[in-house]
């Protein structure tokens, strides 16, 4: 199980097949790629890096970031990559607690140098050029032999709380979300296309892995990032994309469909498969994307510690209608992917009856080794075997899960449990909402109210008085918000996860 020989077997196989864009142009071949890995790791290892040392990536979306990753692991290293949205001071302390001395930045990303590296390159600069020169005949320098369970990819958590901690995912976490992408979210042949649209140091570089395996091609927009337009233009030049994202960049790709009036056929000439996942993707979202997109779309369920691979949402179950429970599966996560196995359990990890919410775990080949450097956390998260991943969910008989929340989002008022996205999906199909988060506000007769914060469709001044009528008609009175706040914008982290760490603490300074 090694990373860099997915390369080394698509050079040799396919070498003069086009690898990787930029936009429209042609960046490299499979070959070009492995000669400038190989180029990048021989340069290293005579930097004095060895195996095993962590290499920071903090750039832009940008083909060279493929290179320099897979370069990285050409060389028995393992990467840290950083969204490129991070601020300067947060970096700092991730390359401090990686202890990574070298990194590669884009200008625009890093203008400074980051403290704490020994060396900064710019993937932009000559320098790069000269690290990343080809070697004449790569197959002579060929990758380091890894083992297994050797760290490959030090992921640090989006840190919605304190400081964020290091998720180790190891050569056989990697390798094995690859091959589960086959199985469980989409085939793919040579002739296809990734888009990489979603920071390629989140879930959507990691999709890098099973396109590889497979020869696929490799597209980097130009802007680095999310263009609707632009992601249309690109789908019609290389023929239809895969891509992954999360809701909110999903919602963005929906809106310029609908306000550009392309029917379902029109999106289907730009995009083979959006893989959805990483927030909650709400019932009335989905709907209309299916509604305005077609069945261009399959969601998973992962996280930072099980990468990509808990559960997923198949595109047949998506568009399954005529199955009795069609909408409560729409509104599921799908069932546990492959190499994993899920359960649900109470708080003293007996499982749980089905339809009964408890906390979700998983077990399996995907599962992080642990946290870096942070003992204390490994113990909680990981459990016999088990992670543990804080979030709430229900199992039917057919094995398909239904998040309910995080179990920290959990609001008990007057003894009775509520689940803020409950009230939240209901709240969303009421007239002239655009976005809702609901939190639990501290309060001294029921121990916690429901709070909503939301978000009006442009032109649209939804009321409290609306808003509560609706929710009376759709859920138990219990249930409905005793608050409403009314928001320009809901705040989000570098992942559009919504903060709702922010948003209590809005309250209880308000308090």
């Amino acid at each position: 199980m090694h990373l860099a020989q997915l390369l080394v077997r698509q050079a040799r196989l396919a070498g003069d097949r086009p690898a990787i864009f930029h936009g429209p142009h042609r960046w490299a071949t499979h070959a070009q790629w492995a000669a400038r890995c190989a180029g990048l790791a021989q340069r290293l290892r005579q930097q004095g890096l060895q195996p095993g040392e962590r290499v920071l990536i903090f750039m832009r979306n940008h083909p060279r970031y493929l290179e320099i990753l897979w370069g990285a692991w050409w060389a028995g290293l393992a990467v840290v990559p950083v969204n490129a949205k991070q601020h300067p001071s947060e970096v700092e302390w991730i390359v401090d607690n990686a202890g990574a001395r070298w990194g590669f930045v884009t200008a625009d990303v890093a203008p400074a140098p980051q403290r704490g590296l020994q060396r900064q390159v710019d993937a932009e600069s000559a320098e790069a050029d000269a690290l990343l020169a080809p070697l004449p005949d790569w197959s002579a320098y060929p990758p380091l032999d890894r083992a297994p369970d050797d760290l490959a990819w030090l992921f640090y958590t989006s840190g919605t709380t304190g400081r964020p901690k290091g998720v180790m995912l190891t050569q056989r976490n990697l390798m094995t979300m690859g091959l589960t992408y086959f199985a469980d979210v989409d085939p793919i042949d040579p002739g296809d296309a990734i888009v990489y649209g979603a920071p390629m140091s989140h879930g959507c570089g990691l999709y890098a892995i099973p396109h590889l395996m497979a020869g696929a091609r490799h597209v980097v927009p130009t802007s680095g990032g999310v263009d609707p337009a632009e992601l249309f233009a690109l789908g019609r030049t290389h023929g239809p994309l895969t891509t992954f994202a999360a809701p909110t960049i999903v919602n963005r790709l929906v809106d310029h469909a609908q306000a550009e009036g392309l029917t379902p056929a029109d999106c289907a000439a730009a995009f083979k498969t959006i893989v959805y996942g990483g927030a909650p993707m709400y019932l009335a979202d989905i709907e209309r994307a299916l509604r305005v997109m077609g069945p261009r779309f399959v969601q998973i369920y992962g996280q930072g510690e099980s990468p990509m691979v808990i559960t997923a949402l198949a595109r047949r179950h998506l568009t399954d209608t005529g199955h009795p429970r069609h909408p409560e599966r729409l509104a599921s996560v799908g069932v546990a992917q492959t190499p994993v196995q899920v359960r649900v359990v109470d708080a003293h990890g007996r499982d749980l009856p089905l339809g009964e919410a408890g906390e979700v775990l998983v077990r399996g080949d995907t599962v992080m080794a642990g946290y870096w450097r942070n003992p204390e956390a490994t113990a909680a998260a990981l459990r016999d075997g088990w992670l543990w991943t804080g979030d709430v969910g229900a199992l039917d008989a057919d094995g398909f899960l239904t998040l309910k929340d995080r179990s920290k989002d959990l609001v008990i008022s007057g003894g009775s449990n509520i689940y803020p996205r409950e009230v939240e999906e209901v709240l969303l199909t009421a007239p002239g909402v655009a976005e809702v988060a609901v939190v639990g506000a501290p309060d001294p007769e029921w121990g916690e109210v429901v709070v909503a914060f939301v978000v009006a469709q442009p032109g649209a001044a939804p009321s409290a008085e609306a808003l509560d009528a609706h929710c009376l008609a759709h859920i138990a009175r219990f249930k409905r918000p005793k608050r409403y706040v009314f928001l320009d914008a809901l705040p989000k982290n570098h992942y559009g996860k919504v903060l709702k760490t922010e948003l209590r603490a809005r309250l209880s300074a308000s308090a």
